[in-house]
């Protein structure tokens, strides 16, 4: 059987197309890459990764150049993908989690198309899955039917649905919020009461992860006093109580 050497991963059949590998690093365990991003990341030139959200040490194995994004603007992390595969090098743009869930992607995909250079996504383990993992948990049961993925109003989110999320019957998974998880709490708290259960997980997957169960009424608190004020997901709903069986059962 012939195998594909390194750069043969990155050329797929055509040498002279121009491509970059926008990659979901997962949550934070290594061991939760998918194989396809294990390899691309192995065989790559050039790394280009969000340093607030993903430490240099979990990338020393890739034995390659290595540029932190974090507090670069989008047109100077474009001009250093779009110089570095005109060069004819390999790259990998790292995002955390699973790229299509808030990686902001969008923007990037369209300017490199435009300037001519393909992009492939590579999916990756969001924090929503690591974090229903670690609370051993279905975000969905017999009961409760849907999940909502959302986030807190802010600096890029005018308004926000929260509200009107908490109306339905549905699992609440909120991320990049736990510094507002007072407000959460209270708004949410105005349509399912303060005996909600819900759940906080820190760093899911990760060494240092950290789990805190409560309820709308005491959540904040418990948060608060771990000085947890990022990397977090809040998970709401009655899909925690593991009520109910499938009906896959006979």
């Amino acid at each position: 059987m012939q195998t594909r050497g390194k750069s043969e991963l990155f050329y797929n059949g055509d040498r002279n197309k121009m491509k970059v590998y926008f990659v979901g690093f997962g949550p934070g365990d290594k061991e939760l890459l998918t194989l396809k991003a294990y390899k691309l990341l192995k065989n790559a030139d050039l790394i280009i990764y969000p340093g607030s959200l993903i430490s240099r040490e979990s990338l020393e194995e890739f034995d390659c150049e290595l540029i932190d994004s974090y507090g670069k603007t989008l047109e100077e992390i474009i001009e250093i993908i779009e110089k570095a595969v005109r060069n004819g090098k390999r790259v990998v743009r790292i995002q955390s989690g699973d790229p299509s869930i808030y990686g902001a992607i969008n923007e990037q995909i369209v300017l490199l198309e435009r300037k001519g250079i393909e992009v492939e996504v590579v999916p990756g383990v969001s924090s929503i899955s690591a974090s229903a993992s670690a609370l051993k948990v279905e975000l969905t049961s017999p009961k409760v039917p849907s999940v909502v993925i959302t986030r807190p109003a802010g600096k890029t989110l005018l308004k926000d649905e929260i509200e009107e999320f908490a109306k339905t019957n549905s699992t609440l998974v909120i991320l990049l919020g736990v510094d507002k998880i007072d407000y959460i709490a209270e708004k949410v708290a105005r349509i399912r009461g303060y005996g909600e259960p819900v759940a906080v997980v820190y760093h899911a997957s990760r060494k240092d992860e950290k789990v805190i169960i409560g309820t709308l009424r005491d959540i904040a608190e418990k948060v608060r006093r771990e000085g947890i004020k990022r990397t977090a997901t809040i998970i709401i709903g009655k899909a925690l109580k593991r009520e109910g069986r499938s009906v896959l059962y006979s």
